[in-house]
């Protein structure tokens, strides 16, 4: 059984579903960094993905400019050293930016100035036009 990546108690994601691409980074680490794969590219396809549909939207509003043409979420971590620390990190952004995109938002429930808050207004209105009636030159009486 493959392993799997568990986001919340309804989403659980196949490894398969990710690909991984280990590039070289740039950066603190000498001659090591010349030699060694460390940075990790880590990509999602989210159309192909598991996910229910309202997620998948709510998913690729939130990435933004990290989602491909083709619909692939790219999650690059490089602040490591190691290939496992870089690994870790790009998986727990990829969880955490699943987690948000699973939160249904809250619907707006449309509400109605109250009595008070109209009278503000229109006393408000009024004061002001009495103050633009102020400044011409001529009264009215």
């Amino acid at each position: 059984m493959a392993p799997m990546l568990h986001v919340t108690d309804a989403i659980v994601l196949d490894d398969r579903e990710l690909d991984e691409r280990f590039v070289r980074a740039s950066g603190p680490g000498g001659q090591n960094v010349n030699k060694v794969s460390s940075a990790v590219e880590l990509r999602f396809n989210i159309p192909a993905s598991s996910l229910p549909p309202d997620v998948k939207e709510r998913l690729i509003a939130l990435a933004g400019n990290r989602v491909t043409a083709d619909g692939d979420l790219i999650i690059d971590s490089r602040e490591h050293r190691t290939q496992a620390q870089n690994r870790e990190a790009a998986r727990a952004r990829l969880i955490a930016l699943l987690q948000h995109a699973a939160r249904r938002p809250k619907r707006r429930k449309p509400t109605r100035p109250g009595a008070a808050a109209r009278q503000r207004r229109l006393t408000e209105k009024k004061h002001r036009g009495d103050i633009k009636a102020a400044r011409s030159g001529r009264r009215d009486e």
